[in-house]
């Protein structure tokens, strides 16, 4: 198992060394995957895009001009209950397979207590299942790292990913997305002690962490501050996933351990990561972006997105009494209070 593949644990900064649940040790049975979770290889996808169904193609183009001409990202198809292709695949199948996470705490994670998958994504992935087949457990969860999420969807070895993935125009043009179901923005992520103040001028010189294919090493490159945040290769693997990494709690254990000094994630994760270690702390009085998490599928899935769309109406349902405010309270308020209720759903008038 590579260092740092699994979930992340209390720690103490100590002269750059991990402690807490044993250290390393303790990290390594933390990172125990159960036969009940399928880790997807670190690989990427090598053929052409899977977009193209049932439906036919002329979905796909239309999907591709949309994300072409995208000025409103958020902007999803009308909910329906109606079946199609890829609703009766899922349907013969008997089970909705869901690329989730496994390690970011109370968003989707393994609690070592019972084993089960856990937190604010399963309970929505769970939502879906028992929409579509009657059956809150009718769920084939499999493990994907950040970097892997969309790769998963293209070659069709997951139905949906709910997976704190931010909705953009970058990502329309490979997936589909639902309607939002949270907000969040990136943000900094460093020791208390740490003399970085957020995203700002503060970061000069200091080793930066994000995940690739995230937003937030998207965000490094358009305004770094100065940060060292690209991994520089000395002709060995020495440095390969030090700054860059494929999976966004990898960042927090390299913080544990010493090897950088701050992280640049989405403030919903980093809530998560310093609720398990007190010795870091989010930077910065807010975040310095908007973004919004939807359920990602394989391009041009309509009959799929409309469906999920149609979920999230009854999950949004209710008020404070909705699913929706139920699985936050349970999961999110101690972490990211305040929060009243979900983002309003948009949809396409086209």
């Amino acid at each position: 198992m590579t260092r740092a593949r699994g979930r992340s644990v209390k720690g103490r900064f100590a002269g750059g060394r991990l402690r807490g649940w044993g250290g390393v040790t303790g990290m390594a049975a933390a990172c125990a995957v159960t036969a009940a979770v399928t880790l997807l290889p670190l690989s990427h996808h090598s053929g052409g895009p899977a977009g193209a169904d049932a439906a036919g193609g002329g979905a796909v183009a239309a999907v591709q001009a949309r994300a072409e001409a995208c000025t409103e990202p958020e902007a999803s198809l009308p909910p329906s209950g109606a079946d199609g292709p890829n609703i009766a695949k899922i349907k013969a199948r008997g089970k909705l397979i869901a690329g989730v996470d496994q390690n970011s705490f109370r968003w989707g994670y393994r609690n070592p207590a019972n084993g089960e998958l856990e937190g604010f994504d399963i309970d929505l992935v769970r939502a879906v299942a028992e929409d579509v087949l009657g059956d809150p457990d009718a769920v084939i969860f499999r493990a994907i790292p950040t970097n892997q999420r969309i790769a998963a969807l293209e070659s069709e070895r997951v139905d949906v990913v709910v997976r704190t993935m931010t909705i953009n125009c970058k990502r329309l043009e490979q997936v589909s997305f639902s309607t939002a179901y949270f907000q969040a923005g990136q943000q900094v992520l460093a020791p208390k002690e740490s003399a970085i103040t957020g995203y700002d001028a503060s970061l000069k010189g200091k080793r930066v962490c994000s995940a690739e294919g995230s937003t937030a090493y998207e965000a490094l490159e358009k305004e770094s501050f100065g940060a060292v945040y690209k991994d520089e290769f000395d002709g060995t693997e020495r440095d390969r996933d030090r700054l860059t990494v494929p999976n966004q709690l990898d960042c927090l254990v390299r913080l544990q351990l010493g090897e950088v000094d701050a992280i640049v994630t989405d403030n919903a994760l980093a809530a998560g990561q310093a609720a398990q270690d007190p010795a870091v702390e989010l930077k910065g009085k807010a975040p310095f972006t908007t973004e919004y998490y939807g359920v990602a599928t394989k391009k041009g899935a309509d009959d799929l997105v409309a469906r999920v769309n149609k979920v999230l109406v009854d999950y949004r349902a209710g008020g404070r009494n909705s699913a929706w405010m139920t699985s936050y309270d349970k999961w999110l308020a101690t972490g990211l209070p305040g929060i009243t209720a979900p983002p309003a759903p948009k949809y396409r008038n086209d």
